[in-house]
Protein backbone atom coordinates (compact mmCIF):
# COMPACT_ATOMS: atom_id res chain seq x y z
CA UNK A 1 0.00 0.00 0.00
CA UNK A 2 2.78 2.78 0.46
CA UNK A 3 4.27 3.14 -2.69
CA UNK A 4 7.73 1.86 -2.88
CA UNK A 5 8.74 -2.08 -3.41
CA UNK A 6 10.60 -3.33 0.03
CA UNK A 7 14.11 -2.78 0.56
CA UNK A 8 14.10 -0.66 -2.79
CA UNK A 9 15.24 -3.73 -5.34
CA UNK A 10 13.82 -1.19 -7.73
CA UNK A 11 16.50 1.67 -7.79
CA UNK A 12 14.01 4.81 -7.46
CA UNK A 13 16.53 6.96 -9.75
CA UNK A 14 14.17 4.81 -12.63
CA UNK A 15 11.03 6.53 -11.83
CA UNK A 16 12.34 10.15 -11.89
CA UNK A 17 12.89 10.17 -15.40
CA UNK A 18 10.27 12.56 -16.56
CA UNK A 19 9.62 14.55 -13.40
CA UNK A 20 12.78 13.97 -11.41
CA UNK A 21 11.47 15.08 -8.26
CA UNK A 22 13.94 12.92 -6.12
CA UNK A 23 17.46 14.28 -5.97
CA UNK A 24 19.17 10.92 -6.44
CA UNK A 25 19.63 7.47 -6.26
CA UNK A 26 18.31 6.41 -2.62
CA UNK A 27 18.88 3.12 -0.81
CA UNK A 28 18.15 1.56 2.62
CA UNK A 29 20.02 -0.47 4.19
CA UNK A 30 21.26 -2.74 7.68
CA UNK A 31 24.40 -3.16 7.15
CA UNK A 32 26.88 -0.51 8.99
CA UNK A 33 29.54 -2.13 6.62
CA UNK A 34 28.23 -1.51 3.40
CA UNK A 35 31.48 -1.24 0.75
CA UNK A 36 30.29 1.34 -1.68
CA UNK A 37 29.71 3.98 0.48
CA UNK A 38 32.16 6.73 0.50
CA UNK A 39 31.27 8.60 3.44
CA UNK A 40 28.54 8.48 7.00
CA UNK A 41 27.15 10.93 7.98
CA UNK A 42 26.27 10.83 11.69
CA UNK A 43 22.96 12.83 12.95
CA UNK A 44 22.77 13.18 16.74
CA UNK A 45 22.08 15.13 19.51
CA UNK A 46 24.53 14.01 21.65
CA UNK A 47 27.92 10.96 21.16
CA UNK A 48 26.76 9.88 24.25
CA UNK A 49 23.75 7.88 23.21
CA UNK A 50 25.67 5.99 20.50
CA UNK A 51 25.47 2.39 20.90
CA UNK A 52 25.66 -0.49 18.30
CA UNK A 53 27.85 -0.73 15.18
CA UNK A 54 27.49 3.31 15.16
CA UNK A 55 29.49 3.52 18.68
CA UNK A 56 32.77 3.35 16.96
CA UNK A 57 31.92 6.53 15.78
CA UNK A 58 32.52 7.95 18.85
CA UNK A 59 35.85 7.65 19.44
CA UNK A 60 37.38 9.58 16.62
CA UNK A 61 34.74 12.56 17.15
CA UNK A 62 35.47 12.59 20.93
CA UNK A 63 39.81 12.91 19.81
CA UNK A 64 39.03 15.86 17.43
CA UNK A 65 36.53 17.48 19.55
CA UNK A 66 39.64 17.18 22.08
CA UNK A 67 42.62 18.09 20.50
CA UNK A 68 40.82 20.54 17.02
CA UNK A 69 37.35 21.83 18.00
CA UNK A 70 36.29 22.14 21.65
CA UNK A 71 32.02 22.89 20.21
CA UNK A 72 32.10 20.09 18.07
CA UNK A 73 29.00 18.69 19.70
CA UNK A 74 27.03 22.40 18.65
CA UNK A 75 28.94 22.71 15.50
CA UNK A 76 29.49 19.68 14.04
CA UNK A 77 32.57 18.77 11.41
CA UNK A 78 33.89 17.09 8.41
CA UNK A 79 36.69 14.86 9.24
CA UNK A 80 38.55 11.81 7.85
CA UNK A 81 38.46 8.54 9.47
CA UNK A 82 40.11 5.16 9.05
CA UNK A 83 37.74 2.57 11.14
CA UNK A 84 38.32 -1.72 10.59
CA UNK A 85 35.95 -2.76 8.02
CA UNK A 86 34.81 0.56 6.98
CA UNK A 87 35.46 1.51 3.42
CA UNK A 88 33.95 5.22 4.07
CA UNK A 89 37.32 7.40 4.83
CA UNK A 90 34.86 10.46 5.52
CA UNK A 91 32.64 11.13 8.61
CA UNK A 92 30.43 14.07 8.53
CA UNK A 93 28.99 14.86 12.15
CA UNK A 94 25.52 16.78 11.66
CA UNK A 95 24.43 17.06 15.76
CA UNK A 96 21.55 19.00 16.79
CA UNK A 97 22.96 20.29 19.91
CA UNK A 98 21.26 19.58 23.63
CA UNK A 99 17.69 19.47 23.41
CA UNK A 100 16.98 20.49 26.91
CA UNK A 101 14.88 23.55 26.26
CA UNK A 102 11.09 23.65 26.27
CA UNK A 103 10.98 25.13 22.58
CA UNK A 104 13.23 22.49 21.08
CA UNK A 105 11.55 20.26 18.66
CA UNK A 106 11.49 17.50 16.23
CA UNK A 107 12.87 19.89 13.37
CA UNK A 108 15.89 20.33 15.13
CA UNK A 109 16.81 17.22 13.52
CA UNK A 110 15.61 17.76 10.10
CA UNK A 111 17.52 20.87 10.43
CA UNK A 112 21.15 19.16 11.46
CA UNK A 113 20.71 16.41 8.42
CA UNK A 114 19.91 19.39 5.83
CA UNK A 115 23.06 21.12 7.49
CA UNK A 116 25.27 18.09 7.55
CA UNK A 117 24.50 16.90 3.82
CA UNK A 118 25.21 20.21 2.32
CA UNK A 119 28.59 19.92 4.01
CA UNK A 120 29.28 17.01 2.48
CA UNK A 121 28.29 17.63 -0.21
CA UNK A 122 30.82 20.38 -0.72
CA UNK A 123 33.22 18.28 1.05
CA UNK A 124 32.92 16.42 -2.59
CA UNK A 125 30.85 13.71 -1.06
CA UNK A 126 29.46 11.11 -3.75
CA UNK A 127 27.58 8.17 -1.66
CA UNK A 128 27.18 9.02 1.61
CA UNK A 129 25.22 6.79 4.28
CA UNK A 130 22.96 8.70 6.16
CA UNK A 131 23.30 7.53 10.00
CA UNK A 132 19.99 8.66 12.06
CA UNK A 133 20.28 8.55 15.84
CA UNK A 134 17.02 9.38 17.16
CA UNK A 135 15.49 10.30 21.00
CA UNK A 136 12.64 8.06 21.73
CA UNK A 137 10.96 11.58 22.56
CA UNK A 138 10.71 12.25 18.71
CA UNK A 139 8.93 9.70 17.59
CA UNK A 140 9.02 10.53 13.73
CA UNK A 141 13.02 11.05 13.99
CA UNK A 142 14.12 8.85 11.57
CA UNK A 143 11.72 10.09 8.49
CA UNK A 144 12.54 13.61 9.13
CA UNK A 145 16.52 13.18 9.38
CA UNK A 146 16.04 11.45 5.77
CA UNK A 147 13.59 14.02 4.78
CA UNK A 148 16.32 16.99 5.98
CA UNK A 149 18.95 14.91 4.40
CA UNK A 150 17.22 14.97 1.27
CA UNK A 151 16.46 18.76 1.30
CA UNK A 152 20.07 19.71 1.36
CA UNK A 153 20.24 17.79 -1.86
CA UNK A 154 17.27 19.50 -3.67
CA UNK A 155 17.96 21.28 -7.05
CA UNK A 156 15.86 23.55 -8.51
CA UNK A 157 13.82 22.90 -11.29
CA UNK A 158 15.63 25.38 -13.42
CA UNK A 159 18.76 24.39 -12.69
CA UNK A 160 18.01 21.03 -13.22
CA UNK A 161 16.39 21.72 -16.61
CA UNK A 162 19.52 23.75 -17.30
CA UNK A 163 22.02 20.81 -16.74
CA UNK A 164 20.20 18.73 -18.83
CA UNK A 165 19.01 21.20 -21.93
CA UNK A 166 23.32 21.24 -21.57
CA UNK A 167 23.89 17.47 -20.39
CA UNK A 168 25.49 18.77 -17.76
CA UNK A 169 25.71 16.72 -14.18
CA UNK A 170 22.27 17.52 -12.45
CA UNK A 171 22.44 15.25 -8.89
CA UNK A 172 24.88 16.33 -6.25
CA UNK A 173 25.46 13.10 -5.22
CA UNK A 174 25.44 9.41 -7.08
CA UNK A 175 23.21 7.66 -4.19
CA UNK A 176 22.23 8.25 -0.89
CA UNK A 177 22.06 5.62 1.52
CA UNK A 178 20.14 5.19 4.51
CA UNK A 179 21.21 2.53 7.46
CA UNK A 180 18.57 1.28 10.16
CA UNK A 181 19.14 -1.58 12.91
CA UNK A 182 15.88 -3.00 12.31
CA UNK A 183 14.42 -4.18 9.08
CA UNK A 184 10.79 -3.56 9.34
CA UNK A 185 11.01 -0.08 11.09
CA UNK A 186 13.93 1.21 8.98
CA UNK A 187 11.44 0.61 5.79
CA UNK A 188 8.23 2.12 7.06
CA UNK A 189 10.68 5.46 7.41
CA UNK A 190 12.00 4.93 4.30
CA UNK A 191 9.28 5.34 2.44
CA UNK A 192 7.58 7.73 4.57
CA UNK A 193 10.05 10.13 4.01
CA UNK A 194 10.64 9.44 0.18
CA UNK A 195 6.05 10.43 0.10
CA UNK A 196 6.10 13.15 1.80
CA UNK A 197 9.72 14.14 0.12
CA UNK A 198 8.41 14.16 -3.00
CA UNK A 199 5.61 16.28 -2.03
CA UNK A 200 7.91 18.98 -0.69
CA UNK A 201 10.00 18.67 -4.19
CA UNK A 202 6.54 19.50 -6.07
CA UNK A 203 5.95 21.86 -3.70
CA UNK A 204 9.34 23.75 -4.21
CA UNK A 205 9.28 23.08 -7.94
CA UNK A 206 5.82 25.03 -8.22
CA UNK A 207 6.50 27.31 -5.79
CA UNK A 208 10.10 28.59 -6.37
CA UNK A 209 10.38 28.69 -10.32
CA UNK A 210 9.93 31.83 -11.91
CA UNK A 211 7.03 33.11 -12.92
CA UNK A 212 8.03 32.29 -17.15
CA UNK A 213 8.89 28.99 -15.96
CA UNK A 214 5.55 28.60 -13.91
CA UNK A 215 2.83 30.53 -16.36
CA UNK A 216 -0.27 29.19 -15.69
CA UNK A 217 -0.30 26.82 -18.58
CA UNK A 218 3.57 25.84 -18.03
CA UNK A 219 2.03 25.06 -14.38
CA UNK A 220 -0.77 22.62 -15.80
CA UNK A 221 1.84 21.31 -17.99
CA UNK A 222 4.09 20.24 -14.99
CA UNK A 223 1.24 18.75 -13.08
CA UNK A 224 0.19 16.67 -15.36
CA UNK A 225 3.70 15.18 -15.72
CA UNK A 226 4.31 14.92 -12.25
CA UNK A 227 0.88 12.54 -12.22
CA UNK A 228 2.06 10.53 -15.22
CA UNK A 229 1.48 7.05 -14.59
CA UNK A 230 3.99 5.82 -16.92
CA UNK A 231 7.61 6.46 -17.38
CA UNK A 232 10.00 5.23 -20.28
CA UNK A 233 13.01 3.40 -19.72
CA UNK A 234 14.87 1.46 -22.61
CA UNK A 235 12.26 2.65 -25.19
CA UNK A 236 9.78 0.30 -23.01
CA UNK A 237 6.42 1.68 -21.08
CA UNK A 238 6.69 0.62 -17.50
CA UNK A 239 3.38 0.80 -15.78
CA UNK A 240 4.10 2.14 -12.16
CA UNK A 241 0.59 1.77 -10.74
CA UNK A 242 2.84 -0.49 -7.64
CA UNK A 243 4.42 2.69 -7.18
CA UNK A 244 1.90 5.47 -7.05
CA UNK A 245 -2.05 5.98 -7.08
CA UNK A 246 -3.90 7.34 -9.77
CA UNK A 247 -4.44 11.29 -9.60
CA UNK A 248 -7.52 12.50 -11.77
CA UNK A 249 -6.87 16.06 -13.35
CA UNK A 250 -9.00 18.06 -15.27
CA UNK A 251 -8.38 21.65 -16.27
CA UNK A 252 -10.03 24.76 -16.77
CA UNK A 253 -9.92 28.27 -18.50
CA UNK A 254 -11.36 30.72 -20.52
CA UNK A 255 -9.66 28.83 -24.10
CA UNK A 256 -11.84 25.29 -22.90
CA UNK A 257 -15.42 27.32 -22.11
CA UNK A 258 -17.82 27.23 -24.46
CA UNK A 259 -17.41 30.78 -24.54
CA UNK A 260 -15.15 33.45 -21.98
CA UNK A 261 -18.45 34.74 -20.64
CA UNK A 262 -18.97 31.07 -19.52
CA UNK A 263 -15.98 31.24 -18.07
CA UNK A 264 -16.50 34.22 -16.14
CA UNK A 265 -19.47 33.78 -15.24
CA UNK A 266 -18.83 30.58 -13.54
CA UNK A 267 -16.08 32.37 -10.96
CA UNK A 268 -16.61 35.90 -11.37
CA UNK A 269 -14.07 37.04 -8.85
CA UNK A 270 -11.54 34.74 -10.49
CA UNK A 271 -12.01 36.38 -13.68
CA UNK A 272 -12.35 39.47 -12.60
CA UNK A 273 -8.34 39.57 -11.42
CA UNK A 274 -7.66 37.12 -14.73
CA UNK A 275 -8.89 40.45 -16.94
CA UNK A 276 -5.73 42.37 -17.25
CA UNK A 277 -3.56 38.71 -17.70
CA UNK A 278 -5.91 37.63 -20.19
CA UNK A 279 -4.65 39.56 -23.29
CA UNK A 280 -1.69 37.34 -23.02
CA UNK A 281 -2.42 33.54 -24.20
CA UNK A 282 0.47 31.98 -21.74
CA UNK A 283 -0.55 34.22 -18.48
CA UNK A 284 -4.34 33.04 -18.99
CA UNK A 285 -5.78 31.72 -15.56
CA UNK A 286 -5.87 27.83 -15.40
CA UNK A 287 -7.99 26.21 -12.85
CA UNK A 288 -5.92 22.83 -12.16
CA UNK A 289 -8.80 20.34 -10.81
CA UNK A 290 -6.94 17.21 -8.51
CA UNK A 291 -8.90 13.85 -7.25
CA UNK A 292 -7.45 11.09 -5.05
CA UNK A 293 -9.72 8.34 -3.77
CA UNK A 294 -8.21 5.59 -1.27
CA UNK A 295 -8.62 2.41 -0.66
CA UNK A 296 -11.11 0.82 1.87
CA UNK A 297 -14.55 2.86 2.79
CA UNK A 298 -14.33 6.31 2.70
CA UNK A 299 -14.22 8.33 5.86
CA UNK A 300 -12.93 11.75 5.19
CA UNK A 301 -13.37 14.07 2.15
CA UNK A 302 -10.75 16.94 2.04
CA UNK A 303 -11.22 19.79 -0.12
CA UNK A 304 -8.45 22.04 -0.77
CA UNK A 305 -8.38 25.40 -2.96
CA UNK A 306 -5.29 26.90 -3.23
CA UNK A 307 -3.63 30.22 -4.39
CA UNK A 308 -1.56 29.89 -7.43
CA UNK A 309 -1.15 33.54 -8.00
CA UNK A 310 1.51 33.19 -10.69
CA UNK A 311 2.98 36.51 -10.44
CA UNK A 312 1.99 39.41 -8.55
CA UNK A 313 2.05 43.03 -9.50
CA UNK A 314 -0.40 44.49 -7.17
CA UNK A 315 -2.85 44.88 -9.99
CA UNK A 316 -3.93 48.35 -10.93
CA UNK A 317 -2.94 49.37 -6.95
CA UNK A 318 0.52 48.25 -8.00
CA UNK A 319 3.55 47.57 -5.88
CA UNK A 320 5.93 50.12 -5.52
CA UNK A 321 9.11 50.61 -3.79
CA UNK A 322 10.49 47.16 -5.02
CA UNK A 323 7.64 45.71 -3.45
CA UNK A 324 7.45 43.18 -6.23
CA UNK A 325 10.69 41.43 -6.08
CA UNK A 326 9.69 37.87 -5.01
CA UNK A 327 5.99 37.55 -6.04
CA UNK A 328 6.61 34.73 -8.10
CA UNK A 329 5.83 33.01 -4.52
CA UNK A 330 3.06 34.27 -4.40
CA UNK A 331 1.70 30.67 -6.32
CA UNK A 332 3.19 28.69 -2.80
CA UNK A 333 -0.31 27.48 -1.59
CA UNK A 334 -1.26 26.15 -4.65
CA UNK A 335 1.93 24.30 -4.82
CA UNK A 336 1.45 23.37 -1.63
CA UNK A 337 -1.80 21.89 -2.85
CA UNK A 338 0.10 19.57 -5.75
CA UNK A 339 2.82 18.73 -3.11
CA UNK A 340 0.17 17.28 -0.95
CA UNK A 341 -1.53 15.29 -3.64
CA UNK A 342 1.82 14.18 -5.10
CA UNK A 343 2.29 12.63 -1.18
CA UNK A 344 -1.23 10.91 -1.40
CA UNK A 345 -0.32 9.66 -4.82
CA UNK A 346 3.07 7.87 -3.12
CA UNK A 347 2.31 6.56 -0.03
CA UNK A 348 -1.48 6.45 -0.83
CA UNK A 349 -3.57 6.47 2.71
CA UNK A 350 -6.80 4.55 3.16
CA UNK A 351 -10.56 6.02 3.71
CA UNK A 352 -9.43 9.35 2.12
CA UNK A 353 -10.67 11.25 -0.31
CA UNK A 354 -8.97 14.26 -1.32
CA UNK A 355 -10.03 16.76 -3.67
CA UNK A 356 -7.92 19.89 -4.82
CA UNK A 357 -8.29 23.18 -6.97
CA UNK A 358 -4.78 25.17 -8.10
CA UNK A 359 -6.11 28.65 -9.07
CA UNK A 360 -3.24 29.67 -11.29
CA UNK A 361 -3.67 33.23 -12.38
CA UNK A 362 -1.13 35.89 -12.58
CA UNK A 363 -2.41 39.73 -11.62
CA UNK A 364 -1.17 41.67 -14.12
CA UNK A 365 -1.75 46.04 -14.76
CA UNK A 366 -3.35 46.46 -17.96
CA UNK A 367 -6.07 48.26 -19.41
CA UNK A 368 -8.58 45.35 -18.77
CA UNK A 369 -7.55 44.95 -15.02
CA UNK A 370 -10.43 45.35 -12.64
CA UNK A 371 -10.19 48.20 -10.13
CA UNK A 372 -10.85 49.25 -6.55
CA UNK A 373 -14.54 50.22 -6.33
CA UNK A 374 -15.39 48.06 -8.81
CA UNK A 375 -18.50 45.94 -7.70
CA UNK A 376 -18.55 42.26 -8.17
CA UNK A 377 -20.73 39.51 -7.86
CA UNK A 378 -19.10 36.12 -6.30
CA UNK A 379 -20.58 32.62 -7.39
CA UNK A 380 -22.72 32.86 -4.07
CA UNK A 381 -24.52 35.77 -5.69
CA UNK A 382 -22.51 38.28 -3.15
CA UNK A 383 -21.90 41.32 -4.27
CA UNK A 384 -18.04 41.92 -3.20
CA UNK A 385 -16.53 45.85 -3.50
CA UNK A 386 -13.32 45.99 -4.58
CA UNK A 387 -11.16 48.08 -2.00
CA UNK A 388 -7.69 47.17 -3.55
CA UNK A 389 -6.27 44.81 -6.47
CA UNK A 390 -3.66 43.79 -4.17
CA UNK A 391 -6.21 41.80 -2.76
CA UNK A 392 -6.12 39.20 -5.04
CA UNK A 393 -5.74 35.93 -3.11
CA UNK A 394 -8.82 35.56 -1.72
CA UNK A 395 -10.55 36.87 -4.77
CA UNK A 396 -9.34 34.11 -7.09
CA UNK A 397 -10.52 31.38 -3.95
CA UNK A 398 -13.98 32.35 -3.30
CA UNK A 399 -15.49 31.36 -6.12
CA UNK A 400 -13.77 27.90 -5.53
CA UNK A 401 -14.52 27.67 -2.21
CA UNK A 402 -18.21 28.17 -3.19
CA UNK A 403 -18.46 25.08 -5.73
CA UNK A 404 -16.61 23.22 -2.92
CA UNK A 405 -19.40 24.29 -0.96
CA UNK A 406 -21.96 23.28 -3.60
CA UNK A 407 -20.59 19.88 -3.64
CA UNK A 408 -20.36 19.33 -0.30
CA UNK A 409 -24.40 20.29 -0.42
CA UNK A 410 -25.47 18.09 -3.47
CA UNK A 411 -23.02 15.33 -3.40
CA UNK A 412 -22.80 12.07 -0.95
CA UNK A 413 -19.78 12.84 0.23
CA UNK A 414 -18.68 11.28 3.66
CA UNK A 415 -16.86 13.66 6.56
CA UNK A 416 -16.66 16.90 4.06
CA UNK A 417 -13.67 19.37 5.50
CA UNK A 418 -13.30 22.39 3.23
CA UNK A 419 -9.63 24.42 3.23
CA UNK A 420 -8.06 27.57 1.79
CA UNK A 421 -4.38 26.94 1.71
CA UNK A 422 -2.60 30.75 0.34
CA UNK A 423 0.42 33.32 1.05
CA UNK A 424 -1.96 35.66 2.25
CA UNK A 425 -0.73 38.36 4.35
CA UNK A 426 2.20 40.12 5.86
CA UNK A 427 0.62 40.09 9.06
CA UNK A 428 0.40 36.48 8.91
CA UNK A 429 4.39 37.08 9.27
CA UNK A 430 4.19 39.25 11.82
CA UNK A 431 1.99 37.77 14.14
CA UNK A 432 2.92 34.20 13.61
CA UNK A 433 6.40 34.35 12.80
CA UNK A 434 7.57 31.48 10.14
CA UNK A 435 5.28 28.88 10.67
CA UNK A 436 1.29 28.12 9.30
CA UNK A 437 -1.50 29.94 10.68
CA UNK A 438 -4.74 27.75 10.88
CA UNK A 439 -7.92 29.25 11.81
CA UNK A 440 -10.95 26.81 11.76
CA UNK A 441 -14.88 27.81 11.59
CA UNK A 442 -17.36 26.70 14.48
CA UNK A 443 -17.51 23.03 12.87
CA UNK A 444 -13.94 22.50 12.00
CA UNK A 445 -13.02 23.99 15.77
CA UNK A 446 -15.80 21.56 17.47
CA UNK A 447 -13.63 18.53 15.80
CA UNK A 448 -10.63 20.29 16.87
CA UNK A 449 -8.58 20.58 13.72
CA UNK A 450 -6.68 23.00 14.13
CA UNK A 451 -5.46 21.72 17.60
CA UNK A 452 -4.61 18.60 15.58
CA UNK A 453 -2.18 20.52 13.11
CA UNK A 454 -0.48 21.59 16.07
CA UNK A 455 0.48 18.26 17.05
CA UNK A 456 1.03 16.70 14.29
CA UNK A 457 2.73 19.85 13.02
CA UNK A 458 4.91 19.17 15.76
CA UNK A 459 5.71 15.64 15.12
CA UNK A 460 6.04 16.14 11.91
CA UNK A 461 8.45 19.17 12.24
CA UNK A 462 6.21 21.62 9.95
CA UNK A 463 4.92 24.07 12.85
CA UNK A 464 1.37 25.44 12.98
CA UNK A 465 -0.38 28.27 14.66
CA UNK A 466 -3.32 28.35 16.03
CA UNK A 467 -6.23 31.39 15.75
CA UNK A 468 -9.18 31.95 15.66
CA UNK A 469 -11.73 33.50 13.47
CA UNK A 470 -13.91 36.19 15.59
CA UNK A 471 -17.07 38.25 15.39
CA UNK A 472 -15.04 41.38 14.48
CA UNK A 473 -13.30 39.69 11.40
CA UNK A 474 -16.82 39.47 9.46
CA UNK A 475 -17.80 43.17 10.54
CA UNK A 476 -14.70 44.49 9.21
CA UNK A 477 -15.40 42.73 6.16
CA UNK A 478 -19.74 43.37 6.08
CA UNK A 479 -20.24 46.19 3.52
CA UNK A 480 -20.14 50.13 4.17
CA UNK A 481 -23.30 51.28 2.12
CA UNK A 482 -26.09 49.40 -0.15
CA UNK A 483 -24.27 49.09 -2.35
CA UNK A 484 -22.14 46.52 -1.72
CA UNK A 485 -22.76 43.39 0.39
CA UNK A 486 -19.28 42.60 1.50
CA UNK A 487 -15.64 45.22 1.56
CA UNK A 488 -13.09 43.25 -0.05
CA UNK A 489 -10.58 44.83 1.75
CA UNK A 490 -9.42 47.82 2.87
CA UNK A 491 -6.39 50.06 1.78
CA UNK A 492 -4.33 49.70 4.78
CA UNK A 493 -1.51 46.81 4.42
CA UNK A 494 -2.47 43.37 5.86
CA UNK A 495 0.98 44.31 8.59
CA UNK A 496 -0.79 48.01 9.87
CA UNK A 497 -4.26 46.63 10.10
CA UNK A 498 -6.12 44.83 13.34
CA UNK A 499 -6.12 41.51 12.73
CA UNK A 500 -5.06 41.68 9.20
CA UNK A 501 -4.87 37.83 8.77
CA UNK A 502 -7.86 36.46 10.64
CA UNK A 503 -10.15 38.98 8.86
CA UNK A 504 -9.46 37.21 4.91
CA UNK A 505 -10.88 33.98 6.58
CA UNK A 506 -13.96 36.16 7.31
CA UNK A 507 -13.94 37.31 3.92
CA UNK A 508 -13.92 34.24 2.31
CA UNK A 509 -16.66 32.32 4.30
CA UNK A 510 -18.53 35.89 3.25
CA UNK A 511 -18.25 35.90 -0.35
CA UNK A 512 -18.75 32.45 -0.73
CA UNK A 513 -21.88 31.77 1.23
CA UNK A 514 -19.89 29.53 4.34
CA UNK A 515 -21.29 31.64 6.91
CA UNK A 516 -24.81 30.31 6.08
CA UNK A 517 -23.20 26.65 7.17
CA UNK A 518 -21.50 27.32 10.49
CA UNK A 519 -21.87 25.09 13.90
CA UNK A 520 -25.87 25.99 14.30
CA UNK A 521 -27.18 25.95 10.67
CA UNK A 522 -29.18 23.40 9.48
CA UNK A 523 -26.20 22.08 7.27
CA UNK A 524 -22.97 22.77 9.04
CA UNK A 525 -19.59 22.77 6.61
CA UNK A 526 -16.37 22.31 8.29
CA UNK A 527 -13.99 25.14 6.96
CA UNK A 528 -10.58 26.17 7.42
CA UNK A 529 -8.15 28.92 6.49
CA UNK A 530 -4.23 28.10 6.43
CA UNK A 531 -2.34 31.43 5.90
CA UNK A 532 1.39 30.50 4.46
CA UNK A 533 2.95 33.49 4.12
CA UNK A 534 5.89 32.99 6.42
CA UNK A 535 5.96 29.20 6.87
CA UNK A 536 6.10 29.12 3.09
CA UNK A 537 10.08 30.06 3.36
CA UNK A 538 12.54 32.88 2.97
CA UNK A 539 13.21 34.76 -0.34
CA UNK A 540 15.69 34.69 -1.54
CA UNK A 541 16.19 31.01 -0.90
CA UNK A 542 14.60 27.64 -1.69
CA UNK A 543 10.36 27.60 -0.48
CA UNK A 544 10.23 25.13 2.42
CA UNK A 545 7.51 22.34 0.85
CA UNK A 546 5.00 23.61 3.86
CA UNK A 547 2.50 22.72 4.74
CA UNK A 548 2.81 19.47 3.10
CA UNK A 549 4.26 17.20 5.65
CA UNK A 550 2.29 18.95 8.53
CA UNK A 551 -1.24 17.87 6.35
CA UNK A 552 -0.48 14.90 5.54
CA UNK A 553 0.35 14.20 9.38
CA UNK A 554 -3.05 16.03 10.32
CA UNK A 555 -5.08 13.61 8.12
CA UNK A 556 -3.20 10.33 7.65
CA UNK A 557 0.06 10.17 10.30
CA UNK A 558 -1.71 7.50 12.43
CA UNK A 559 -1.76 5.08 8.93
CA UNK A 560 2.33 5.96 7.92
CA UNK A 561 3.52 5.67 11.81
CA UNK A 562 1.63 2.08 12.08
Amino acid sequence: MWGYPRRSSVPIVNYRKKSDWLPCDLEQTTDFYRQDIDSILLVTNSLEVLTGDPYLLQKPLNEHMKNINAQLETEGCVIPIDLPGITAKTLVYAPTGPLWRDGDDIRRYGEAAEKGMRRAVAAGVKCPMVVPVPLLMFYNCEPIIIMGALAGLYVPLEVREHAMKNNQPVNKLDKMVVYGVHDHILDRNFRTAMGLEQGRCVARDIGGSDPERMTPERVVEYVEAVFEHVVQEDEKEIPVRLHYAPIKISVESEDDSPTPEAFRAKYPLLAAVNRAASVVPRHRARIIHLEYVGDDPILDTIMLVGKGITYDTGGLDIKTGGGMAGMHRDKCGAAGVAGFFKALSVLKPRSIRAIGALCMVRNSVDAEGYVADEIITSRAGVRVRVGNTDAEGRMVMADLLTLFKERALAEEMKNPHLLTVATLTGHADLACGPYTSVMDNGPARKKRFAFTCYEEGQGWGDAFEINTIRPEDFEFHKGKSEYEDVLQCNNAPSTSTQRGHQGPAAFLMLASGLDKHEINSEKPIKYSHLDIAASSGPYPGVPSGSPVVGLAGAYFGHQITH
